[in-house]
């Protein structure tokens, strides 16, 4: 395994972290065990979570991902050895997003602030996060497949507000450090602002998506990263599964995600499909899994702190972490660019 720093932090973290939404919808709280166990044993130490998960989210099952790794964390005594990272679900701004969290109450203030810390650190078993981020935005953003800025007056928490709550958690050795998901620049540049202007918590990562299919984060976000040492946090590195090939040329395996929850849409329009066909036969022609090739993109970017990935099987999970032996050469990087300027972001 390979490790950097956490954004501006002196955390060292693996190159792979370990994505958890499907603990408690499609994996059992054994196979949850059994991937944190393998994970821990190939070098990973990132385990990030969220008070929604699994997904999709619903009343039944939202808190049994955390809880899962509570009871792992219970039963191995290894708090030590992760860096645990959860987040807080921001206010349901459309329908994809989850309603029954605190019965709607989910805007980023104090009191909901409190609260889902608090409920999450109880189902984790824990009494602290190295990380805890927003997981989205309060306001209304380009985000979640959404490609125009919704222009709306609405009711939202200020960051600042926000920001000093969080600053609580950290003098109070609740939170070790903060970030923020699913943000866009104007958002990353306020909580800066802010933050430095009152002495309050800088932000250390971003969790947002990036991809083969959608490298917006490299237009706007990155530069961030470059000068202000926030880490990205990558999430959906393979597309939904995507960039693995297992839909290539229309296919639908019955245990695919894709095939299982129609609220998977982001990835699986024409040009993303057409676009996804052409890395993964890329990946093919170089001996490369696609799988590893797309993974190893993630992970060769220099903004990049930790690739969070998933698996449903500890087959998967092995193949994915095995992507941080994989390097792309120039001759491979040119070829992706080529594709990239073809089918430039078709599932941003």
């Amino acid at each position: 395994m390979k490790y950097r720093k956490l954004g501006n932090t002196d955390l060292d973290v693996s190159v792979i972290g370990l994505g958890t939404m499907t603990y408690g919808e499609q994996n059992s709280e054994a196979d949850a065990h059994a991937q944190l166990d393998l994970a821990l044993e190939l070098g990973v130490n990132l385990v990030d979570t969220a008070e929604m998960y699994p997904v999709p989210p619903s009343a039944a099952t939202q808190g049994r991902t955390e809880h899962y790794i509570g009871t792992w964390l219970a039963s191995r005594g290894r708090r030590q050895d992760i860096v645990l990272a959860s987040k807080i679900a921001g206010p349901q701004r459309d329908p994809q997003r989850p309603g029954h969290i605190r019965d709607g109450a989910t805007h980023l203030d104090r009191k909901n602030l409190e609260q889902a810390l608090h409920d999450s650190l109880r189902r984790l078993q824990t009494d602290y996060l190295d990380l805890y981020q927003l997981h989205w935005p309060d306001r209304s953003t380009v985000t979640f497949g959404q490609r125009s800025y919704p222009w709306k007056d609405e009711y939202t928490v200020p960051i600042e507000q926000t920001l000093e709550v969080l600053d609580d958690f950290v003098r109070q050795g609740k939170v070790r450090h903060i970030g923020v998901s699913n943000e866009t620049p104007w958002g990353v540049a306020r909580y800066l602002e802010l933050a430095r202007h009152r002495s309050l918590p800088l932000i250390a990562t971003i969790q947002n998506p990036y991809n083969l299919l959608n490298r917006v984060f490299e237009e706007g976000l990155s530069e961030f990263c470059h000068y202000d040492g926030v880490g990205l946090l990558a999430y959906s590195p393979l597309a939904m599964g995507v960039l693995t090939g297992k839909y290539d040329h229309g296919a639908r395996p019955a245990d695919g995600r894709l095939t299982v929850y129609e609220r998977f849409k982001r990835y699986d329009g024409p040009n993303a499909r057409e676009a996804g066909l052409a890395y993964n036969d890329l990946a093919r022609r170089h001996g490369i899994p696609p799988a590893q090739l797309a993974l190893a993109w993630v992970n060769q970017q220099a903004f990049t702190s930790s690739n969070l990935i998933g698996a449903t099987t500890l087959e998967q999970l092995r193949e994915n972490i095995a992507s941080v032996n994989v390097t792309l050469d120039d001759e491979l990087i040119a070829a992706i660019n080529e594709i990239h300027r073809r089918y430039p972001n078709p599932a941003p």
